[in-house]
């Protein structure tokens, strides 16, 4: 069973780090000679993205829970369970918002690699989930652990939102954010619109965080 998800967790690992570093190079390549293109300023937005930062932190968590896999016949450490627990939630949140909130938003025509979207937004996802059901070394958490499951999301809203107006785009001017949604100049509410999204994906992190744990304590994975 442990060189099961071994095996499953350097290939997924593998397969995310791939889609991120072709996207980004395909992207870079698209934009290269774009009037306005300051490459520094496109890959610090690309590590910006919600996706991406989940995506490369359960690369980490994944190459760590494939080498304690090997080297322990025992539950995971504490540490490592309650960053597991909080990427998971992340590559969850990441997976539902995208497929209900993005995934009919026209991209630019040739600038996404279509499937390392998949990798990143469904398979990514998917995998992370099934992982923490059915691996083996989890260990039950405590509900107090959310906070550090949330302490991330809002980092992020937080600088993504002070960032934006300062971010210009020098190919069209304009403030940079992520996700149209956070995107006040969009929409007519301007920042009520976005407070409302950021309520209700929090209101989804939170849920998605406590079922996460709820699992860590309804079925305990120690087993080998």
């Amino acid at each position: 069973m442990r060189l099961l998800f071994v095996i499953l967790r350097v290939v997924v690992a593998a397969a995310i780090t791939v889609a991120i570093v072709a996207q980004l190079a395909h992207s870079l390549s698209f934009l290269q000679g774009t009037t306005g293109f300051d490459a520094g300023f496109y890959i610090t937005n690309f590590f910006s993205f919600f996706t991406v930062d989940s995506n490369a932190a359960s690369v980490v968590v994944l190459l760590v829970g494939a080498g304690l896999a090997i080297r322990r016949s025992g539950p995971d450490p504490l540490l490592f369970t309650t960053v597991r627990a909080c990427v998971v939630t992340y590559m969850v949140t990441t997976g539902i918002v995208y497929n209900l909130l993005l995934r009919g938003i026209a991209l630019p025509q040739g600038q996404t690699l279509e499937w390392s979207n998949e990798i990143l937004h469904v398979v990514g996802p998917i995998y992370l989930l099934l992982d923490w059901l059915f691996a083996p070394g989890r260990i039950p958490l405590n509900y107090r652990r959310l906070w550090a499951i949330v302490s991330f999301p809002i980092a992020w809203v937080i600088y993504t939102l002070i960032r934006g107006p300062l971010a210009i785009d020098g190919t069209t001017g304009k403030p940079w954010y992520p996700y149209p949604f956070l995107n006040p100049t969009l929409s007519a509410n301007g920042y009520f619109s976005v407070a409302f999204y950021v309520l209700l994906i929090a209101l989804v992190i939170c849920a998605i965080g406590v079922g996460v744990i709820w699992v860590s304590r309804r079925s305990i994975s120690t087993r080998t």
